[in-house]
């Protein structure tokens, strides 16, 4: 005579475990991190848009970044454009971004110059 076979019931218990056990990994690993908003103000007529005293010119890089030719970094870009300044009055920036330079850089860059007071700065950028 031939055996019957008896159906076992399947136990949840170990697959809600895994699943609890793989949920705490993923909480544990995850980043929270704060976004930030930049602010962009649109472009207008080319008619006074730059002011009478003479602008600065910042280069951005992948890696590097030039002000008015001279090398620089990101942390001493308030100080760099301090020393650049000829008086109290706001100063334009004209930053031009070479071919690939990221769109996090770029970012960067702005909460840097958003930092720094009675400064209006336009980004030259292509396509």
């Amino acid at each position: 005579m031939r055996r019957r076979l008896q159906r076992r019931r399947l136990s949840l218990t170990s697959l809600i475990d895994v699943i609890f056990l793989l949920l705490l990994f993923f909480m544990l690993t995850s980043t929270f991190s704060k976004f930030s908003e930049v602010d962009l103000t649109t472009a207008t007529s080319g008619v006074n848009t730059l002011s009478k005293h003479r602008p600065i010119f910042l280069k951005l890089g992948q890696d590097a970044l030039s002000l008015n030719g001279h090398v620089a970094t990101l942390n001493a870009l308030p100080e760099a454009l301090a020393a650049q300044r000829t008086d109290s009055t706001k100063t334009t920036l004209v930053v031009s971004l070479s071919e690939q330079v990221p769109a996090q850089r770029l970012v960067d860059l702005l909460v840097v110059l958003r930092g720094i007071t009675d400064l209006n700065y336009t980004v030259l950028g292509g396509v």
